[in-house]
């Protein structure tokens, strides 16, 4: 049965463009790495990188990824006084053997003249020539007009010439690129239905926007809804200066909202939907990045609701205050608990950790008791593991596993054998199990021989002797730490919040306060590896 929806296709450009970030640089492993996950995704092109830029992209075309998305690679029109055949730069592009390949070339008069230092008509023919030759090799073509619509703006006439010439001789796709990121929504519109008008057919049309307005998303939708049916983007809206179109937002948004969920199909199913908060933070993991909390559909505060009115009213209903329902995308719903809280966030956020608390005394004990403590300076608005430790030790359902009897984290300064200052951090924990006591021993080096710490040594030896729970936490990862003083002068406080991973990929964090910065970390990695015990079922010893 034939589809009566049009058809939109993806193009990811996260390998090529989204290594623009500032501060982003993938290995060849990482870039196969992640184009696997897009294609598991179900995106339709998969934009490697420009061969021969840089030796990691020549090693990553060299051997390239085996996907069922069309990969390509990148590459730019010919230079000006030689012939497409003649070409290196253009021969590097096709030398690695792509079934389809992205030029990019100018479309704005301004860059032609000033940027090229050519005439307009040279230009032009530099685009005719290149995409001649590239369809006569039997490849798929497309053509990046580099700032398209400031040159539209700017000459709408040479604007136009520059597409055509590409297209005449055998484009595939024409992708419209807002370069600078300067375009507004109504004016990408009007601009791509003008394109179109050109005699330029809109299944042969794509868009590439960036976000130096906050605009990219709208920008993308905008020249969707005038007829483009390629759209272009970044996992997690990587890209130069401010970003490139986030598809991570795009694309819960083209297949769950209307008009577009049923007007368009992708390549993405909704089994793979539901895989996209973990694409997203396997990209922010390979980045070494924290998770944007805010960030729309796979945000970990995406699905967070705070206020009472908003979690009595979830608890009714989830569609009152939430535009999806969050396990779509692969995210969860979240009600933290705070001072502002009621009992219907608590309700809420027990049923949520497994927990059925009739009694209302329980229920005013656990609440009186977070208050409380957050008058102390803790915080479990974010810390929500700390949260669900608490509520269990109110309501006598959090075991024993273990007992820390003492620990000591030391800093040495000392100068090495070149007389350069160095420091070392060291951390000792011992802890009782079943009457059994375990002593760890741990410094802070990190991977590269760096000192991370006392932080680092604690977490260290905190992990690395408990017994009969060791397999419970070997897949622990301390991902983020975050310091803050909650009171000023000499009694000022310290509140640190830890966030984990596991090897589930469930992200948990916890809270700890205290005059002293290592106590209250100390804390906070407690915490982590008790709830972690809790959720994983950890049974504690001499229980029945």
């Amino acid at each position: 049965m034939t589809s009566s929806k049009d058809r939109l296709y993806l193009f990811d450009t996260t390998l090529r463009d989204g290594q623009q970030t500032q501060g982003v640089q993938f290995s060849s492993d990482e870039k196969h790495r992640i184009a696997s996950a897009l294609d598991a995704l179900g995106i339709d092109y998969i934009e490697g990188g420009w061969p021969g830029a840089n030796p990691t992209d020549t090693e990553f075309f060299n051997a390239p990824p085996k996907t069922r998305a069309t990969f390509l690679a990148f590459g730019m029109t010919k230079r000006a006084g030689r012939s497409a055949e003649n070409d290196e730069v253009l021969a590097g592009v096709l030398n690695a053997g792509t079934k389809s390949v992205c030029l990019v070339g100018k479309t704005h008069d301004f860059h032609v003249t000033t940027a090229l230092g050519i005439t307009l008509d040279e230009n032009l023919d530099n685009i005719a020539r290149s995409f001649d030759y590239i369809v006569a090799q039997g490849r798929e073509a497309l053509f990046d007009a580099e700032h398209f619509f400031d040159g539209y703006k700017a000459n709408p006439d040479y604007a136009l010439k520059c597409l055509h010439a590409a297209y005449d001789a055998g484009a595939r796709w024409i992708v419209l690129c807002d370069t600078n990121g300067g375009t507004l929504p109504d004016e990408i519109y009007e601009i791509t239905r003008t394109v179109i008008e050109s005699g330029i057919s809109g299944d042969r049309l794509g868009i590439h926007t960036h976000d130096d307005t906050g605009n990219a998303v709208a920008n993308s939708l905008a020249a969707v809804n005038a007829g483009a049916r390629q759209v272009q983007g970044t996992l997690n809206g990587l890209g130069e200066r401010c970003g490139n179109a986030n598809l991570t937002t795009l694309i819960p948004t083209l297949l769950l909202k209307e008009p577009y969920a049923s007007t368009f199909e992708t390549g993405v199913s909704r089994e793979a939907l539901s895989g996209l908060v973990q694409t997203s933070r396997m990209l922010d993991d390979i980045l070494n990045r924290v998770p944007q909390r805010a960030a729309p559909y796979v945000g970990a505060s995406a699905f967070a609701h705070k206020a009472g009115l908003h979690a009595s009213a979830i608890l009714k209903d989830p569609t009152t205050y939430e535009h999806i329902a969050p396990e779509v995308v692969g995210n969860t719903r979240i009600v933290p608990m705070s001072n502002q809280a009621g009992t219907s966030n608590l309700r809420s956020r027990l049923a949520d950790m497994g927990l059925d608390v009739a009694d209302k005394e329980a229920l005013s004990r656990i609440l009186d008791r977070i208050k409380l403590r957050e008058s102390e300076g803790y915080s479990y608005d974010t810390a929500q593991a700390s949260f669900e430790l608490e509520a269990r030790r109110e309501t006598g359902q959090m075991p024993e596993f273990f007992e820390v009897e003492r620990y000591r984290a030391t800093i040495e300064r000392r100068r090495d054998a070149r007389g350069r200052m160095s420091h070392l951090s060291e951390a000792t924990v011992v802890v009782s199990i079943e009457g059994e006591r375990h002593l760890s021993v741990s410094e802070g080096i990190m991977e590269d021989g760096s000192d991370g710490g006392p932080v680092n040594a604690l977490s260290k030896a905190l992990a690395k002797d408990l017994g009969p729970y060791q397999h419970y936490i070997e897949d622990i990862e301390l991902v983020d730490y975050k310091v803050r003083i909650t009171q000023g002068g000499t009694e000022a406080r310290t509140r640190v919040i830890i966030d984990h991973e596991d090897g589930q990929g469930r992200r948990w964090s916890t809270v700890g306060v205290s005059s002293n910065i290592i106590d209250a970390s100390f804390e906070a990695l407690l915490d982590a590896i008790l709830w972690k015990l809790v959720r994983d079922g950890a049974t504690a010893l001499g229980a029945e």
